[in-house]
């Protein structure tokens, strides 16, 4: 995935020759200046200071410095103690060698706010963005969107196929694509969706034909017969089964394709094992570029209308 160089994500610059350079010896470090760089938080002392290992010496991100929002309460200690192990981007702002090793003092707070108002300066609804998945809770996942910035994506936003969990989507260190929903830059908030990336109904539904056999995810099971997802923007109607469960995979006979009803009639063959990825890494239909609208719903489909408008 391409990203903006001086908005990466915490974790894309650790391994880049640059960054390792720059880690690699004092005068090196001296040499790196107001650089944004990146190594891996190895501890969290008792006062919540993050700990890193540079190998000629141990740096300190003071606990003030390591995340926004700490100082008013927004932003909680966890948010500090869940980065022991993982990469925390940061900048230099002391360096003493007078002292034997030299005391390194760092900033990942002053970085974050730069990515910050970089990113609401310059992103507006319907920008589509690379992200990577940093945690994942019931109601949606969080992502970073650069340099630790992260934002959420609701689990309504996630596909046009209702799930149970975001999980069912997702894991945490996933790269993913995003599309920008609105940009609130008074609350320093950007809302994201994921749903528009993968494909119209018709899009879709283009990749199957009558007459195939192929695997699907129970999805929902009503009265009236059992959901199946195909996609995770399509899914088609089968025959209530006994036994049937919410989550398992089946395979399922495509009885017909119908984009004037948006419907694709199955026939449920069998249970069968889930893929050996869980879960499968999603299939985009747009990963760039900018979108103003969206409409889901197959042109010749009256009967219902699914469409996302940006900037409103």
């Amino acid at each position: 995935m391409k990203r903006d160089e001086n908005c990466l994500p915490e974790g894309f610059r650790s391994e880049l020759p640059e960054n390792r350079a720059a880690l690699a010896s004092l005068d090196a470090l001296r040499q790196a200046g107001d650089a944004v760089l990146e190594a891996t938080a190895s501890r969290c002392s008792c006062a919540h200071d993050l700990l890193i290992e540079l190998g000629w010496t141990t740096a300190v991100i003071p606990r003030a410095e390591c995340a926004l929002g700490l100082d008013t309460g927004e932003t909680r200690e966890i948010a500090i103690l869940s980065r022991v192990g993982k990469p925390v981007c940061f900048r230099v702002t002391s360096i003493d060698d007078s002292v034997s090793p030299p005391a390194v003092t760092l900033s990942r707070k002053s970085v974050l706010e730069q990515a910050q108002d970089m990113l609401l300066d310059s992103l507006a609804p319907g920008d589509i963005l690379p992200a990577r998945v940093t945690h994942i809770e019931p109601f949606g996942v969080f992502v970073d969107i650069g340099c630790g910035v992260v934002s959420m994506i609701g689990i309504e936003h996630l596909s046009v196929s209702r799930i149970l969990h975001p999980a069912e989507r997702f894991r945490p260190g996933q790269d993913i694509y995003a599309v920008v929903l609105s940009v609130d830059r008074a609350a320093k908030r950007i809302n994201l969706s994921h749903r528009e990336l993968l494909g119209t109904w018709e899009e879709n539904a283009a990749l199957f034909a009558p007459g195939e056999t192929v695997r699907g995810v129970v999805r929902s099971i009503e009265n009236y017969g059992v959901f199946i997802e195909l996609m995770p923007n399509l899914s088609g109607l089968a025959e209530r089964r006994a036994g049937l469960r919410e989550g398992q995979t089946v395979s399922v006979f495509l009885k017909s394709i119908v984009p004037e009803r948006m419907k694709i009639k199955l026939t449920i063959i069998d249970l069968i094992p889930p893929p050996a990825i869980d879960p499968p890494a999603p299939r985009y239909f747009l990963t760039k570029g900018h979108l103003d609208r969206w409409v889901y719903t197959p042109p010749a489909c009256e009967s219902k209308h699914i469409e996302t408008i940006f900037g409103t």
